[in-house]
């Protein structure tokens, strides 16, 4: 009996042991490494939209569109993204929305050329709540940067990164105020670099799945260091998850020179350019163009009146330097041109077949609309047929009668739907005057190095359309089947 109290007072303890046990507090399980990382990578999105989101900026405008009053536009208006109303004539003041990122303490904001344009007022609004009359101070429209100024001091301010470093897949961070929501933040990636559109001048936008809506333009695109890498500029469509920004390496030299001069003067040199290791006609060519090169800049075209043509350098021509700068793509060669002071010389190192040349030309400033459509002009009297071309010899008689200039070659007159010399863009109208390196003076000469040439590989040709020179690869695609 005793042995069997003694068993029951055994279990009794054993039982309010586990039950004290049970409601005593249960000591937190560690954190997993994956976890702990993903919080880390969140405080790091929190601590860098506090750091920058105090220097970005809302701002808003208000334009008559057509500098009278009128009648109520109704309820349409209202339902157009305020950064969008820009696209619309409207009767009545026009009120929009866009953003801007604060770049000195004393009152210097960057923003985007279509918020600001045509605007009639402008009011700019900090995150504190401060409100402040702004002044346009420049605008620069082919890059879709300006420059706001606001009268006040001890502002807070964005820290400028460098876009070049940026890498394709990293994080970042998009602050704005999307359909009129200040102090919005999204958070996304660079998708790519480089992106380029024909509407637009500067080409060398980021992309960035980070949420861009009307009213993010003019914002910061930020990096995880807090630093501003992008000015966010334009979406492809309103929920593809696909925006540009203008990187900031780029709107850094616009703004200088809006800040200083209240205008941004590009320098040019009045050529057609493409890359010589993009381009598969010209690496078909099977080394003729340039043989010791194998990255620089093809001279296609070399307008007329420009820079250029008053040079020595030629279409067919490879640039591989601009002032002891090496050059390797259209984009670089642009830049280094437009920042060169117009009237001052700059010397390019050129590649013609074997021979490496140095070759002085002077920018000019670049005019601010080009007209480039070319003038077709179509002689009749065909002779000659090959590769889809009729040609014939080009006489001063003829240049007279279609009041064009002559230079000794042959030119189109026809050219063969779907055959090489038009899938190569050749036009009646055009003056051939070199094959290959080799003079063309007439239709003879015109067949011989056509028959000598290799129509796998294609043929350098050099033209006169509309007075200027031109270079282009014409190419058999039917040899090149076989």
């Amino acid at each position: 009996m005793k042995m069997f109290l003694k068993s029951i007072g055994f279990n009794a303890a054993c039982l309010l042991a586990a039950a004290a046990i049970a409601a005593a507090p249960r000591a937190p399980a560690a954190d997993s490494p994956a976890l702990d990382l993903a919080r880390q990578l969140n405080q790091a999105f929190v601590e860098v939209a506090d750091k920058v989101s105090p220097a970005v900026v809302v701002i808003d405008v208000r334009e008559n569109p057509n500098g009278k009053d009128g009648e109520d536009g109704g309820s349409f208006w209202n339902f157009i993204p305020p950064d969008m109303r820009r696209h619309f004539h409207h009767q009545h003041e026009a009120e929009g929305e866009g953003s801007g990122v604060i770049i000195s303490a004393d009152g210097y904001i960057l923003s985007n050329n279509h918020v600001v344009e045509d605007a009639d007022e402008i009011l700019v609004r900090l995150k504190d709540g401060r409100v402040f009359t702004g002044e346009v101070k420049g605008a620069d429209a082919d890059s879709d940067i300006a420059v706001i100024k606001i009268k006040a001091t001890n502002l807070p301010v964005a820290k400028l990164g460098d876009s070049e470093s940026a890498r394709v897949g990293e994080f970042v961070l998009a602050i704005g105020a999307p359909f009129e929501l200040n102090d919005t933040v999204t958070v996304g990636h660079i998708s790519a670099k480089g992106r380029i559109f024909e509407r637009e001048a500067d080409q060398d936008f980021l992309q960035t799945d980070a949420k861009i809506l009307p009213g993010n333009s003019g914002g910061p695109l930020v990096n995880l260091y807090g630093e501003v890498i992008g000015i966010n500029t334009m979406i492809e469509g309103l929920d593809t998850g696909i925006g540009f920004a203008v990187p900031i390496n780029l709107a850094r030299r616009v703004k200088d020179h809006l800040i200083n001069e209240g205008k941004y003067t590009r320098s040019w040199l009045g050529i057609e350019i493409s890359e010589l290791n993009l381009d598969l006609d010209y690496l078909g060519l099977g080394a003729k163009l340039a043989p010791d090169v194998r990255e620089g800049v093809v001279v296609d075209t070399v307008l007329p009146g420009g820079p250029a043509s008053k040079s020595e350098l030629q279409p067919g021509d490879v640039i591989v330097s601009v002032d002891g700068k090496a050059i390797q793509t259209t984009r670089q060669l642009r830049n280094e041109i437009a920042e060169k002071k117009p009237g001052q010389a700059v010397a390019l190192v050129v590649v013609r077949g074997k021979d490496h040349l140095n070759i002085r030309v002077t920018p000019g400033i670049m005019p601010a609309a080009n007209d480039m459509a070319a003038k077709e002009h179509r002689p009749n009297g065909a002779s000659e047929v090959s590769l889809g071309l009729t040609v014939q010899t080009f006489t001063r008689e003829l240049a007279q009668r279609y009041g064009v200039q002559f230079v000794p070659g042959v030119v189109v007159t026809d050219v063969t739907q779907d055959s090489p010399a038009d899938l190569d863009g050749i036009k009646a109208g055009d003056v051939i005057t070199r094959i290959n390196r080799q003079s063309i003076k007439n239709t003879r000469e015109f067949h011989d190095a056509v028959k000598s040439g290799d129509s796998k590989h294609g043929y350098m040709v050099i033209l006169v359309r509309d007075g200027a020179n031109m270079f282009m690869v014409l190419k058999d695609s039917a040899a090149t089947e076989r």
